[in-house]
């Protein structure tokens, strides 16, 4: 008998488990936090207005679709809205009575076991493990019934672009023509994969990322309820981290939660994420940007041994560039809650100081960068060899400032392309006395856009004037029309009458008029004219080169050039210098003579 009480005082101690209770009770009663705070009405469902908005309006109006499909990035509320749907299609007050509807001041008849997915007239079906076409065919089979206790029988596919080709040409007829009381809900990651012919059927909802300031109160109206202290730069790094998904961004502040014991701090998050400290990456990137690059790379090694991964830090230096550029082109970009202090104060004098060609390089070294650590075995290498060229672009001149520095040098001097400035050069963001990286000393402006001076417009007079002017202007259509369609009869101030060689297109004179009054900045008409005309632009030099071969030919020299090579032709004839006093090149021959068949 004893042995027996034995026995069942251990069988007790056993349940109670480790810490004085049943071992069933542990973590029974938790949920977390993705699942207790999902929404159960359209009212609580963030950042998709829009939608919401649509779908109002349709129910009121009894404009109800058949067939709904959500597309969007996982955890913006696919599946959540699916179920409200469903629930505000099939809504019944507990008194009875009652339509579809978007206002459901509290759980109806059907509600909780819709949202809780056991109501046996709302089918969720996920379509990632049933997808072949014998599911469908059931689907197909059971929709000809009537619901049990609801109003509709609504079906919600989740994944729905899974399901088979087979599968998708099943479910077609019965998507198209229905029985009235069946409604389909489809929810998807990939709408790409649909096919056409289901998007056609359906009244389509794209379901868009939530922005980083909504989920910042979200994520702080929840903190409330669970009694959390939550430090704003925590939550807006959460809310960065989740990029738009609002159940990402509930699942690592749950893990946050259990991180910092109900108390989740900033230098936690970043360490729970891996992240690197915000402060430290702008410290970083000022590194690069003077230059510094024995900061730089000290600034690195810490951050990597403090836990940080190589390619996370140059995709933070990316963001941080793209965050800059955005301040320089919307000013008003600065004012987001999701942005920590630093970022505030610190990325509008960055930003003030660089110029968005800095930028774009910074951006574009680092976006390939990054793929190079990504795909390197030794991403830490990779990841310095990364800061060393950019620290060296960020060192060289603008065009703008090289074009300064030799205009101040003046033409003969040689500038040496590719060296480093000197600190007394104008380097791009001031250095520390001690050639550190914390702050600049100073943060000059950056340098105005130089105002572009129009030229003042040459004088026209003669068609080859016209042909110099579209050279000038890189336009090489007009120079080539000109060149060789077009036969000068007169020309004065603003008026071009000319003759056109047969087989021209019809419109050069029009767009030739147009081209002259932009490029002059006075209006030109050019007129076809009846008159013969002189010779084109292209026939003149042509007998101007003949002519001058013919002179050649006559010079005594060149005559007993020919004579002494039977065969030999004259090709081209090269003056011996040009208008600007250009000898010929060392062994450019002054009469190309070449034997005809060697050509």
């Amino acid at each position: 008998m004893n042995d027996v009480s034995d026995q069942t005082k251990e069988r007790s101690a056993d349940a109670e488990g480790l810490f004085g209770r049943p071992t069933a009770d542990i973590g029974a009663g938790y949920r977390v936090l993705a699942r207790k705070y999902r929404p159960r009405t359209f009212a609580e469902l963030i950042g998709q207005d829009a939608m919401v908005r649509t779908l109002k309006n349709a129910f009121e109006q009894k404009r109800i679709a058949q067939a709904y499909l959500l597309t969007g990035v996982r955890g913006v509320g696919k599946t959540t809205t699916a179920r409200i749907l469903a629930r505000a299609l099939n809504y019944e007050p507990p008194a009875g009575n009652g339509g579809p509807t978007l206002d459901m001041p509290g759980f109806g008849r059907h509600c909780e076991a819709i949202m809780e997915s056991r109501h046996v007239d709302v089918i969720e079906m996920d379509a990632a493990s049933h997808n072949s076409v014998d599911d469908i065919r059931q689907i197909n089979e059971a929709v000809r019934y009537s619901p049990v206790t609801a109003r509709y029988k609504v079906y919600i596919l989740d994944e729905v672009h899974m399901l088979s080709g087979a599968a998708f040409n099943a479910l077609l007829k019965t998507l198209e023509e229905p029985p009235p009381h069946v409604k389909f809900i489809f929810a998807t990651t990939e709408v790409r994969k649909v096919p056409v012919t289901v998007l056609s059927r359906c009244q389509r909802f794209d379901l868009k990322r939530v922005e980083a300031e909504a989920i910042v109160q979200h994520l702080a109206a929840i903190g409330a309820k669970e009694n959390v202290k939550a430090e704003p730069e925590a939550l807006a790094i959460l809310a960065r981290a989740a990029e738009g998904s609002v159940r990402d961004a509930l699942s690592l502040f749950d893990q946050a939660i259990a991180h910092g014991g109900a108390e989740v701090k900033a230098e936690e998050v970043r360490a729970l994420l891996g992240l690197a400290d915000r402060a430290r990456v702008i410290d970083l990137f000022e590194a690069l940007m003077k230059g510094d690059l024995a900061a730089a790379l000290a600034e690195f090694r810490a951050q990597y041994d403090a836990g940080a991964d190589p390619a996370v830090i140059l995709t933070d230096l990316a963001e941080f560039t793209h965050l800059l550029t955005r301040f320089k082109v919307v000013p008003s970009t600065a004012e987001d809650r999701s942005l920590v202090e630093a970022e505030r104060v610190r990325g509008r004098e960055l930003a003030a100081a660089l110029s968005i060609r800095t930028l774009s390089r910074a951006w574009q070294m680092l976006s390939k960068g990054i793929g190079e650590v990504s795909a390197s075995g030794k991403p830490m290498q990779a990841g310095e060899m990364v800061l060393v060229r950019l620290a060296y672009a960020a060192d060289l001149p603008t065009p703008e400032e090289a074009l300064r520095q030799l205009g101040d040098e003046g033409a003969g001097e040689a500038v040496a392309a590719g060296a480093p400035r000197s600190p007394d050069s104008g380097p791009r963001l001031a250095r520390t006395a001690e050639g550190g990286s914390t702050r600049p000393r100073a943060m000059p402006q950056s340098a105005p856009e130089p105002e572009a001076v129009a030229p003042a417009a040459p004088p026209l007079a003669r068609l080859e004037d016209v042909a110099a002017l579209a050279a000038a202007k890189r336009d090489l259509k007009i120079k080539d029309a000109v060149e060789r369609m077009l036969r000068l009869v007169r020309m004065e101030e603003g008026r071009l009458e000319v003759a056109m060689v047969e087989g021209s297109p019809a419109n050069v004179a029009g767009e030739l008029g147009s081209r002259l009054t932009e490029w002059t900045g006075r209006r030109w008409v050019v007129v076809v004219s009846r008159e013969a005309g002189g010779p084109t632009l292209e026939e003149v030099a042509k007998a101007a080169r003949e002519a001058r071969k013919r002179d050649v030919r006559a010079d005594p020299i060149v005559e007993a050039v020919l004579k002494r090579f039977p065969g030999a032709e004259i090709v081209a004839v090269h003056p011996p210098a040009d208008a600007g006093g250009r000898e010929a090149e060392a062994g450019e021959p002054e009469l190309p003579i070449e034997p005809e068949e060697e050509r």
